[in-house]
Formats: structure tokens, C-alpha cells, sequence
């Protein structure tokens, strides 16, 4: 793919991206961080697991629907800085998590939190495509993907940790410091480095509109939509699957299923040697195929064992399959880089929303076994077609210069 001049620099810009990557740790341990600890916030504040539940919906209620807001705010008054003032705005929602002394309060908490963290992960992931060049930038995504992937896994640990412990609000001041620190070390690299390309004139409704009529950003949205759709139909339901046809302890599964962030580690560790030999297309057509031998392998035989290579080789997959997607949203519109990447994300929230849906649908009626099949056959066309459209691009592309 052919890129603009004024899109290159002359080196990766580490120090940023560790940063960025350092913010991201704390958005993905915030997002998951009440997971285990659900059955202790309802002993402390005296209620069912299902209002307690209402403190992780409100999170992700809020950071899905903020997405499209932000990204055209970075385009407008610079990436960073947006990126700095919301992390800031966590930091402060994860105090009050921690002095929150009713149900209420602390619900009203994570949604502040999930207004804070949705600015973080898309938008560094545009300012990255704004500053490394496309041909470097799949490898960089995915060293910038090891703090997310390490924040998911650190969150459901510490988080689990916490549960058992007396001062269970801990995890919270720690990310609060955290959240704080990477505030102003962000917003002090942006008001040096960073100047803002956006269209100030320009609002929320052209910014989207300008990127949806583009028929190279509709094809890759409807591609991440059916992927967080198909995938997580099936993957959502590993941990009940496992309970419930391979009569796991729950403890037991979740601890399986954290083994998925090892697989995307080694994808991250290992994309620099991979996504030149592979290519975009490959990336994707091998990705698939070990998502679906993944997902089948536990549907049919729900082991311990065959679950945690399962869960190892659909952390794989999915990254290689992801992050080429992720890679390629950070193109297709460069002069609207924010709200094309808040465009990627909220259609992948979505897909995930609806994939749950339809899977817990199916479960009603058919079980787990079921529905684990039906994610493992529907990941292959969403891969390999989505390989076939790159591969036509490219080939474009190729015509195009030559002419």
C-alpha cells in the first residue's frame, strides 16, 4: 500500500507508544477487573449477583456508545491530548470506585470509568497509524496490543485476588496512580510533539459520513462486525461449556480461559518475523483455521487439556486475524483516522453484542456443543473472504500504480 510522505517519520516513536500501551494496560484491567469480583461486591453491599452485575453492564454500556464521539475528537483537537484528558477522567473514576460506599455509587463510578477508558485503545491506535508507516505498522499495533492483552489478564487476576482479601478495593488505587501517571506523561508529549490535522469546522456527522462512503471502510466494518459476531458466539461460552459438559470447576475454567492471553502474547512477541512472511491474507486464512480448530476442539472434547491448547491457539488466531484488521482500519481513511478507527470499534462492540446474544439464544434451545460449532464453521468465511478482498485491493492498488 502506497503512503503519503507526510505520514512517514524517520523512526518508530517508542517512547509514545510504550506510554499509549501503558494506558491501554489500564483500560482493558478496568474493563474486567469486577468480573471475579461480582460475588464480593454483592456480600459487601448486600445484594444479588445480578444487580451487582449492573456495575460491569454500565461500564460497557457507556464505553460502546462513546466510541463514535471520541475519534472524531482526536481528529479535531489532537489524539494525545484527548487520550490524556479521559485517562485523567479514569483515574479519578477509579478513586471513586475504591470510596464508593453503596451499590449505587459505585455503578454511577464504572460508568464515569467506561467514559474515561473508551478515548484510550482507538485512539492510540490512530495516532499510531498517523506516525509509523503502513508497512511497520502491523508489528507495532501488535507490541502496542501487549498491554492490552496483559491489562485483560491482570485485571480478572488481581481482580480474583482482591475478591478474597478484606480491603478489596486495592486494585482500583493502583490503576488510579497508573491511569494518573501515563495522564501527564501523555499530555506532555502531546503539547511537544503532536499537532492536530483535523477539521475543526468539521462535525461529528460529516466526520462519519465521510468515512461511510467509502466502499474500502465498508467492506472492513462489515468484516470486524461478522467477526466479533461469529467468534465470540462461540467463545463467550468456553468457561460454561467447559462447567457444564466437562464438569470443570468454574475457578477451574476461568483459569483456562486466561490461558487465551498467552496465545495473543505470542502473536504480539512474534508479528514482526510473521506478518512479512505471511502477508495480510495470510494472516488472516491461518488465523481462522486455528480459531475454528480451537473452538471444534473444546466443543468435542472439553478436557482440561484440550481446552488449554484450545484457548493458547485461539489467542493466536484471533490476533493474527484481528490485528490485521485492526492494521487495516488504520488506513482507510488517513484524513479521518479517529473516527474511521472509532468506526472499527464500535462495529466490533457491536458484533460482539449480537454474537453473545445469538449464542445465548442457542443455548436455550440446543446447549453449549451447538452453538462452540456453529462459531468454529462461521470464523472460516469471515477470514478467508476478507483474505480474498485484501488480496483484490492489493491487486488494485498494483494496477493502479502500473497505469
Amino acid at each position: 500500500m502506497t503512503i503519503a510522505a507526510n505520514e512517514t517519520t524517520p523512526s518508530t516513536p517508542w517512547p509514545t507508544i510504550v506510554l499509549l500501551a501503558l494506558t491501554a494496560f489500564c483500560a482493558a484491567a478496568t474493563q474486567r477487573i469486577l468480573d471475579p469480583m461480582l460475588p464480593k461486591v454483592a456480600e459487601v453491599y448486600t445484594t444479588s449477583l445480578a444487580a451487582a452485575s449492573w456495575a460491569i453492564t454500565a461500564f460497557a454500556i457507556v464505553y460502546g456508545c462513546l466510541q463514535l464521539v471520541l475519534g472524531p475528537s482526536g481528529d479535531r483537537y489532537g489524539k494525545l491530548r484527548v487520550i490524556a484528558l479521559f485517562s485523567l477522567l479514569a483515574a479519578v473514576a477509579s478513586l471513586l470506585c475504591a470510596l464508593s460506599g453503596s451499590l449505587a455509587t459505585l455503578i454511577a463510578a464504572r460508568m464515569l470509568a467506561g467514559v474515561g477508558c473508551a478515548a484510550v485503545i482507538p485512539l492510540a491506535m490512530a495516532w499510531i497509524g498517523d506516525n509509523v508507516p503502513y508497512e511497520q505498522r502491523q508489528a507495532v499495533l501488535a507490541r502496542f496490543l501487549i498491554g492490552q492483552i496483559c491489562g485483560l489478564a491482570c485485571g480478572q487476576t488481581f481482580g480474583g485476588l482482591a475478591a478474597e482479601q478484606s480491603w478489596w478495593q486495592w486494585p482500583f488505587l493502583a490503576y488510579t496512580l497508573l491511569f494518573a501517571l501515563a495522564s501527564g506523561l501523555l499530555w506532555l508529549r502531546a503539547a511537544r510533539h503532536e499537532r492536530p490535522k483535523g477539521r475543526r469546522d468539521e462535525s461529528l456527522t460529516v466526520s462519519l459520513r465521510a468515512v461511510l462512503s467509502q466502499p474500502w471502510p465498508r467492506v472492513v466494518l462489515m468484516a470486524v462486525f461478522c467477526e466479533g459476531a461469529v467468534v465470540f458466539c462461540g467463545f463467550a461460552f468456553v468457561a460454561s461449556h467447559l462447567h457444564v459438559v466437562g464438569h470443570l470447576p468454574l475457578a477451574e475454567a476461568g483459569m483456562i480461559l486466561a490461558v487465551f492471553a498467552l496465545g495473543g502474547l505470542s502473536f504480539a512477541l512474534l508479528a514482526r518475523r510473521l506478518v512479512p512472511r505471511l502477508g495480510e491474507a495470510g494472516l488472516c486464512r491461518i488465523g481462522g483455521v486455528l480459531i475454528a480448530i480451537a473452538i471444534a476442539a473444546i466443543a468435542l472434547r472439553p478436557t482440561p487439556l484440550v481446552a488449554v491448547i484450545g484457548c493458547y491457539l485461539f489467542g493466536l488466531g484471533f490476533y493474527m486475524l484481528h490485528n490485521t484488521l485492526q492494521t487495516t482500519a488504520t488506513q482507510m481513511a488517513p484524513e479521518r483516522r479517529g473516527a474511521a478507527v472509532s468506526l472499527f470499534a464500535t462495529a466490533f462492540f457491536t458484533g460482539q453484542s449480537v454474537g453473545t446474544g445469538i449464542g445465548g439464544a442457542i443455548i436455550g434451545f440446543y446447549g453449549t456443543t451447538p452453538t462452540l460449532a456453529l462459531a468454529a464453521v462461521g470464523v472460516l468465511p469471515v477470514a478467508f473472504g476478507f483474505a480474498k478482498q485484501i488480496r483484490r485491493r492489493q491487486k488494485a492498488m498494483v494496477a493502479e500504480v502500473a497505469g
